[in-house]
């Protein structure tokens, strides 16, 4: 299920790890002076802009009226378009296609890997991480939420990318445990943006969930990862 939409200020304000963790996935992208680049799922255009300061001429796309309304305004000199990744399409092709945490929010994954199969120069490259199987098991079982993401396997997410002539050539599924910002309204916080249909009291959320989440004064979420190239 899709998240109707975001509020720009609570997740630029409260979770800045969804972006600084794409730092090392940059480095796999390794853009370049003079590419062409695809920013799939942008967000607020944190990492947008990080590929364009390598030289790179990017695009970034989004299909939420407030986050791109939010990257317009932090970097009006980039281009960012307001459309699903599933009907995007481009006359002139990238030399690659970057998606950091925005996969799994995608409705139909088979539409999405066309897109990429489709906007992708012969011998482009596409770098990738969403969440895996088993991403924030803890958290969702104990949340009334009736958003679904899509945390797929190595094996089910390369069996799509594969169908759409994509070829899998590195992928990883690891643990990351996450420390959220906030300290003791960290989990509040971070249900309140990513579940904020939840209807369950926090505190009953909070007392499930304190010995296996919460350390050191803060709460750290039960993060998997799926990173492709």
């Amino acid at each position: 299920m899709r998240k109707a939409d975001w509020d720009p200020e609570r997740y630029e304000g409260g979770h800045s790890f969804v972006w600084q963790f794409g730092g090392d996935l940059l480095a796999l992208l390794a853009p370049q002076p003079g590419e062409r680049i695809l920013d799939l799922g942008c967000g607020t255009g944190h990492l947008t802009a990080k590929i364009a300061a390598a030289g790179a001429t990017v695009v970034g796309i989004d299909p939420s009226p407030a986050m791109i309304g939010q990257a317009r305004q932090n970097y009006p000199n980039l281009t960012f378009h307001l459309i699903r990744a599933e009907d995007f399409r481009d006359p002139e092709p990238f030399d690659a296609v970057f998606s950091n945490a925005a996969l799994h929010w995608i409705t139909d994954q088979d539409a999405a890997a066309e897109t990429v199969a489709t906007v992708l120069r012969p011998g482009g490259r596409y770098v990738l991480e969403m969440g895996g199987r088993g991403n924030i098991k803890r958290i969702d079982s104990a949340v009334r939420s009736q958003i679904k993401n899509y945390f797929p396997s190595i094996g089910e997410y390369a069996g799509i990318l594969e169908r759409h002539g994509l070829e899998v050539t590195n992928a990883m599924l690891f643990d990351r445990p996450t420390p959220l910002e906030g300290g003791e309204a960290g989990l509040r916080d971070w249900v309140a943006t990513f579940r904020p249909d939840n209807t369950r009291p926090m505190n009953e959320v909070e007392a499930e969930l304190r010995s296996a989440l919460f350390h050191d004064g803060r709460w750290v979420a039960d993060y998997r990862r799926l990173r492709m190239m």
